[in-house]
This record gives structure tokens, sequence and C-alpha cells, in this order.
């Protein structure tokens, strides 16, 4: 599942509203807030979380809350009265520290619960077992770290999700934003430190993939537009669309763009598009050959014969080659995805509006 993030630090505005409407037609499922108050006003929070109940409620999202037993109070609620906080619209809670085992297993039976996938220990589960949980109503979700150089490491996270899974817990983690990011460090909030500054959709593909997670929210307040649309078109029309600035001075930028597939055979230094040399096309004069670093768009000329009109994206660092145009280069920000168009992913060339 994907979902994203949204603070009461301030009034809920209409844009958030707009946002989340978005973000749900994209294919997001659930919301994250936290209500851990170290000064704020507590009635504006509570008053917000309502808000953002009914929003949810209406957009049918999860609403997860990362929680403490004095911040619930401070707003006027207790876990002695689950249904009270039902009500606001939470559909789950996070708990983080602070609350003991025997009322997470009671909380178990009403909501869903998740646990610090960093924090939780063989005794946990032991006394969680014990006093009847309901683990299917159980989630380990890991942290996300505002502090540069804080996050995981990806080896250590894969070994204790692996741990996490044999225990039966479903995993969530968090990556960044890219268009609002939180304060007051404004340095993204990711979990893995190696993805603190990468494209949110490469980071959710890394976690999926390689990780052993299922679930990823985005950390920070927002992702832009394009990073929008480029979750929307991977996981509702299952391609990877790239945006690409034009070379200066090729002829043949627009032959590039467009749907392509990459071969079933997949090369290890370009993506090659499967169909590209099948098209009719004219003959590809030869232009000044030009290094080719990862991201670069290339079509193959006529000194490459009976492989003119080739369309290759190169996925690391290759030479100069006079057979071969240099049409578009993959903007920097989105060369990341290209690790994750594996063999027969489909995938676009837009050029990009900047």
């Amino acid at each position: 599942m994907l979902g994203v993030s949204v603070f009461l630090g301030e009034d809920l505005s209409e844009e958030t509203k707009d946002y989340l409407v978005t973000m749900k037609n994209i294919g997001f499922k659930g919301i994250f807030s936290s209500l851990h108050i170290p000064e704020d006003d507590s009635t504006q929070y509570l008053k917000r979380l309502i808000t953002l109940g009914e929003w949810s409620k209406k957009l049918g999202m999860e609403l997860m809350v990362d929680i403490s037993g004095s911040a619930l109070t401070k707003i006027g609620l207790s876990f002695d009265d689950p249904a009270e906080i039902t009500a606001t619209g939470i559909t789950g809670l996070r708990i983080d520290y602070g609350i003991s085992n025997r009322v997470i297993a009671d909380l178990s039976k009403v909501m869903k619960i998740s646990l610090n996938a960093s924090t939780i220990t063989d005794k946990d589960v032991a006394e969680l077992r014990a006093a009847e949980a309901d683990f299917q109503q159980l989630e380990a979700w890991h942290n996300y770290y505002p502090r540069p150089e804080t996050g995981l490491a990806k080896v250590d996270f894969i070994a204790k999700n692996s741990w996490l899974k044999q225990l039966g817990f479903r995993v969530m983690a968090f990556v960044p934003g890219n268009a609002e990011l939180r304060g007051p460090l404004f340095e993204s909030l990711p979990t893995l430190e190696k993805q603190r500054h990468m494209h949110p959709l490469a980071a959710t593909l890394e976690l999926l993939r390689d990780c052993l997670v299922e679930d990823v929210y985005i950390g920070d307040p927002k992702i832009d537009d394009k990073t929008q649309r480029q979750f929307e078109a991977y996981f509702n029309k299952d391609h990877l669309l790239l945006f690409a600035a034009p070379e200066k001075d090729s002829a043949y930028t627009q032959a590039v763009l467009g749907h392509h597939q990459n071969r079933w055979d997949p090369a290890r230094d370009v993506l090659r598009s499967a169909d590209a040399r099948f098209k009719k096309i004219s003959t590809v004069l030869p232009e000044d050959p030009k290094p080719r670093p990862k991201g670069s768009i290339t079509l193959d000329n006529q000194l490459y014969g009976r492989y003119m009109g080739e369309i290759q994206v190169v996925v690391r660092q290759l030479s100069a080659d006079e057979k071969v145009n240099v049409v578009a280069q993959i903007i920097p920000e989105d060369t990341s995805l290209l690790d994750w168009c594996t063999a027969g992913q489909q995938f676009e060339i837009q050029l990009s509006e900047n």
C-alpha cells in the first residue's frame, strides 16, 4: 500500500485536501499523521485531527496516527475508550514508546496497531502473544529520520525486515518527498539514509523490490506534480515515465519520444527499445559523436548498418561512438529510475517542461 503524510502543526488547508484527493486518485490509500505534541495547542490538534479524519473517511483512506499516552490524554482521548478514538476517523495507531504490551494487545482487538519496527524484540512478541494480541492487526512500521546521517543502512534494514517477516508482521517504511519538505531541517524524511535525496518513486521501488517492505509512505508533506504523474504511470499503467531534455544540435530528438519496452533479454549497459528497429524510419545520418553518460538517449545511425534506428537509454557510462547519435538526456533527477527498468518493462519518454 502507498501512503502520504499530513502533519497537524498548522491548520489544514484546501490545498492539502486537494492534494489528498489527487493522491487517492493516483492510488494512494493511507494517511500518516502524528500527535506527538511538545508545546503546541492541544485543542487545535484535536480540531485538525477531526478534520483530517473526516477527509480520510470520505476518501476511503486509512488514517494511522503516531501517538504516545501523554499526547492522547492532552487532546482528551484515552486508550480505555478505543471507540472514542476511532470516532475521530483514526483507523490505526502507531505505538512508539511508553505504552505497555498489555494495552497494545487490547487495542489490537479493536483497530490496526503499528509497532516500531526498529525496537521490537522477541520479549515484546512473547508478551503480546501471552496477552492474546490480534497479530492480524499488528504491523511493523519503521521511523523516518529528519537529521542527515541518522537514517538506517540498507543491509541492516533488510536483515531486520527478514526477521519481522518470519514473525508474520507486515512491514512499512518511509521515502522522501521532493516538493514540500518538513521543517525545521528540511532535509527530507526517509527511513534509509541512502535515499535521503533520491527520487521518491525510485526509493519506493527499491523498498518494494529489494527490502521486504509491503507499505511505503512518503514522509514529507508533498511530492511535485511531475512525480505524481510518474507514480500514477507506474502503479496504474505499469510503465515508467521518464522525462528528458533534448540534445543540442540533434535533429532526431522527436524520434525517441513516446512508448517503449525494454527487451526481455536486457543488456548490461543500456535499455534497448524492443521494437525500435522494426519501425519504418528514414535514413539516420551521423551526428557529432559524444560521450554517453548514464541517462543518454541514443539513436543508431546509418554507420551501424542493420542496427540503424535502434533506440537505447544508457544505464552505465559509455564512450562516444561515431555510429551512435546522442539525441536527448534523461533529466538528472530521473536517472535513478533507470535502475528499475528491468526485463520487459514498459517505459515512456517525454520532454521535460523545464
